[in-house]
């Protein structure tokens, strides 16, 4: 597993446990990023996509469940609905993740971490988003993520 791999997969642990526990200290998150990623690029990247899918939870759950026909997300079980959160962050929000790879990562966490049917799920629910928001990715991560993920790591310092 590469170091983004790993990284994506504690993104969907604190994502899974924000969704069950959302009044986690962020000095916890921190810590339990510390204490799973070595190399501080990786926590970099991990925190950063924790906090941008924080911080545009609204709309990708919104593109989700236009994309996911007879499905509202909370309806979701937990893993997918976490797993195509980071998917679609990474697809609509991030120009350094070719959609391949966002599209590889979230099938594999699907299938590792879901059920039987979570992979095929995941793929037909983030290739129709994909679809839907052609044209519409921005042409990098908003430096406002950057920040939140700047903040996450100086509260757990």
């Amino acid at each position: 597993m590469t170091g983004r791999s790993r990284a994506r997969e504690v993104a969907l642990q604190l994502l899974f446990q924000r969704d069950h526990n959302p009044g986690v200290d962020q000095t916890a998150i921190v810590q339990f990023v510390q204490n799973r990623l070595r190399e501080p690029v990786m926590r970099d990247f991990c925190l950063s996509l924790f906090a941008g899918i924080a911080q545009h939870q609204e709309d990708i759950d919104k593109r989700l469940a236009a994309a996911a026909e007879n499905w509202r997300v909370v309806r979701m079980a937990t893993v997918d609905r976490n797993v195509l959160r980071l998917g679609a962050y990474e697809l609509l929000y991030t120009k350094e993740t070719p959609a391949a790879v966002a599209f590889d990562e979230a099938i594999e966490l699907a299938r590792r971490y879901g059920s039987a049917d979570s992979s095929s799920f995941v793929n037909g629910v983030l290739d129709r988003l994909r679809r839907e928001a052609e044209g519409d990715k921005p042409a990098a991560q908003e430096p406002a993520t950057q920040a939140a993920a700047d903040q996450l790591l100086e509260k757990g310092s």
